[in-house]
Order: C-alpha cells, then structure tokens, then sequence
C-alpha cells in the first residue's frame, strides 16, 4: 500500500481535502495536515476507523515541526511514497493579503513566501531521503497560474511564492531524475472553495468554460500526477484554468 502526505488539508471545500479523498478511495494510505484541530474532522470523514487515516496538525513554516510530520508518517507507514504540497495562501485566522508592493512592509511579504514557498520547500526537502533510499518518489506541488503565468493587482507576494515553487520543482527534478522520483506541479486558474470570493466567482465566469474549477477537478490532476504511471513526467506544471489563460478578451 502506497502512503501519501498531503498538506493543507483542513478546509472541507478545499483542493488538499479532494486530493485526500480521492487518494484514499484508490486504497492509499494518507497523512493529512493542517495548522488547526479541523484537521481531525477531515480525517474521520476519511476513514471513521482510522486504520488508513493518519491527520496531524503542524505549522509546515517551522523547520522542527516539518521534521517531526515526516518523522511521525514514517513511523505510521514505513515510507512515504507521494508528497503533495498544497498547504499555502494563507492559513487559517489570517486574511488573504492583496495591496501593491510599493504598501507592502517587508515581514508581509516574508510572512506570503513562509507559507507559500518556505512549506513546500521544508517538506519537500524532509522527504528526500527516505524516497531516495527507496529509489521512488512522486511529488505533486499545487501551484498556481497567478505568478508563473499572469497576475493581478495585490498578488506579488503570492506571485513570487508561486513562481518560486515553479522555479524549485524544475532543480529538483534535474537533482532527482536518477533516483527514480519525479516531481511536478499542478496550476490552477479559479476554483471554487470555501474561501472564494464573491469577485473570484464572477471572474470564473469569464473562463472559456463560463464557471470556476471544482476541487476535484484540480485534485484529479494531482492524483495522475502522482501515479506509478506518470514516471515519465517530471519538472512539469500542468495547467488546469478552463482554457482561461489561452483568451486575450476576457469579458
């Protein structure tokens, strides 16, 4: 049985929780985190016997904390074959910061790269060894089209966040090729959580497609990525927006 750590997984209607309950319905075992006790609920909707289930709560910014997640998964499952970074944005108490650079003072910006950047990088960087001394390892970071492909006002913190993840994944790929790990990144345009917004919500409409992604459409994209199957694919980041990026006019 394959085990999974997946990040950011608290929100009931967010991407982290779909990637969860869908790995798991294909019989993988999961290790779910978030910063709050939510976390728990999730997993007992999971797995109301919690064989199969482990849910810890972690602040992923904090080296020592990352350590003891992947230190308590092994200890659970013995490996950890697939990594999902999901956990970023904002955490849970915090509002989503948006206003121009030239406002922003410098611990904001720091504090967007810490939960956007600096988790992905802790975690990933944790769970190297062991996949290297198993010859095998999937890596899936949930990126972003918002910084690697456009932007709006407000998002340079979140931007540069997500692009760095874009810019890491690529080294890592090239630095693990030969150890049988692949690592890769899944885009989203707009989606449709429990945080969306009410202008977020007319903007999906915009798409091509005319509505927003659902969670279990961007976490369809993660699982494939993370299958044995996928082996040949890594250093990529596979855009899920609806087409939105393709159309200049944007209603």
């Amino acid at each position: 049985m394959q085990t999974a750590i997946i990040t950011g997984a608290g929100s009931p209607g967010g991407i982290g929780f779909a990637v969860a309950h869908q790995m798991h319905a294909t019989g993988i075992r999961v290790v779910i985190t978030s910063t709050t006790e939510r976390i728990h609920e999730r997993a007992r909707e999971l797995d109301p016997a919690g064989k199969n289930v482990l849910s810890l709560t972690a602040d992923l910014t904090v080296e020592a904390e990352v350590q003891r997640l992947v230190e308590t998964a092994l200890a659970f499952a013995g490996q950890v074959h697939i990594l999902v970074n999901n956990a970023g944005m904002v955490q849970l108490g915090e509002t989503m910061l948006s206003k121009p650079l030239r406002e922003m003072t410098y611990s904001e910006w720091q504090r967007q790269i810490a939960i956007t950047l600096n988790t992905a990088f802790l975690m990933t960087r944790a769970v190297l060894p062991s996949m290297t001394a198993r010859r095998y390892g999937r890596i899936v970071n949930v990126t972003s089209v918002t910084g690697p492909l456009v932007s709006n006002i407000g998002s340079s913190a979140y931007g540069a966040a997500k692009a760095g993840m874009d810019g890491m994944m690529r080294a890592v790929a090239l630095e693990t090729a030969r150890d049988g790990i692949t690592i890769n990144g899944v885009a989203p345009g707009w989606v449709t959580t429990a945080s969306t917004t009410e202008e977020e919500k007319i903007a999906g409409t915009h798409t091509p497609m005319g509505r927003a992604a659902s969670p279990d459409e961007v976490a369809a994209a993660v699982c494939f990525l993370a299958t044995p199957e996928a082996s040949y694919i890594t250093g990529q980041a596979l855009v899920v927006d609806g087409g939105n990026t393709l159309q200049e006019s944007k209603g």
